[in-house]
């Protein structure tokens, strides 16, 4: 079954940085779009970043875009958010995404706390 197991959240202080690993099971992962997604306390889930299966093309919420660098280890089948330059409104939990044989996929999230 498809799985998605996200890691390396955690508490940073503001201009601090942090990479967030997505780490799939289950399927061709080299062959699917993937995408970063967060949602805060009382905020729709909104997109950060995606990144098509080769990892040649990606691209980015205007609120993230020169501060985050989403990329993809296909042999390790691993995706990846860089994060750099932190806000405190970056502040939510992230989340990573997959559409497999017409289906949507989450993990369960990360959280990514930004505050000094």
């Amino acid at each position: 079954q498809v799985q998605l197991v996200e890691s390396g959240g955690g508490l940073v202080q503001p201009g601090g940085s942090l990479r967030l690993s997505c780490l799939a099971s289950g399927f061709t992962f080299s062959s699917h779009f993937m995408s970063w997604w967060r949602q805060s306390p009382g905020k729709e889930r909104e997109l950060v970043a995606g990144i098509s299966n080769t990892g040649a093309s990606t691209n980015y919420a205007d609120s993230v875009e020169g501060r985050f660098t989403i990329s993809r280890d296909n042999a390790k089948n691993t995706g990846y958010l860089q994060m750099d330059s932190l806000k405190p409104e970056d502040t939510a939990v992230y989340y990573c995404k997959v559409f497999v044989a017409q289906q949507v996929y989450w993990g369960q999230g990360t959280q990514v706390t930004v505050s000094s």
